[in-house]
């Protein structure tokens, strides 16, 4: 059975070895860093994410995380936020099932329910169709400087 919900603090040690996982995939051998865990840990204290995970039979299988960015407040004005959608990555074994969908759903409803303004996301080129089949469009209203 699959269940997708926040990550608690026992997921930790999966949600790194989901991610050194999407490394090795990128580049082979990426994923080997008997110190990665612990690099991890120490960036998942100091970066304040909510995480959404997959899991099935006890198995976390997917994952994606969410950065609440804050708007600078304006007079007047209710306080507002944004969100950004990252690092969206399914096990390839459990792909093509719904899981990655279903994670994105999630995030959706998640954003939706703390009435932020917009859910944005950097699509790599093969993930673009996914993404548009969930709604979302190319942005034109951001600029981007590349280093």
């Amino acid at each position: 059975m699959l269940i997708i919900r926040d990550e608690i603090t026992e997921d930790r040690s999966a949600v790194a070895a989901l991610r050194a996982a999407w490394a090795a995939e990128q580049e082979p051998g990426a994923g080997v860093d008997p110190d990665f865990e612990a690099v991890y840990s120490n960036w998942r204290d100091a970066n304040p994410r909510k995480f959404i995970v997959a899991e099935r039979d006890g198995e976390l299988v997917g994952m994606l995380n969410l950065l609440v960015f804050e708007r600078m407040p304006k007079p007047g004005k209710e306080p507002s936020h944004w969100v950004y959608l990252g690092n969206v990555y399914v096990l390839p074994e459990f792909r093509n099932a719904g899981i990655g969908a279903q994670l994105v759903q999630e995030a959706i409803a998640f954003s939706r329910g703390i009435k932020a303004a917009r859910l944005v996301l950097s699509p790599s080129p093969a993930s673009r169709s996914f993404y548009a089949r969930l709604g979302f469009e190319p942005a034109v209203e951001l600029n981007v400087l590349r280093f």
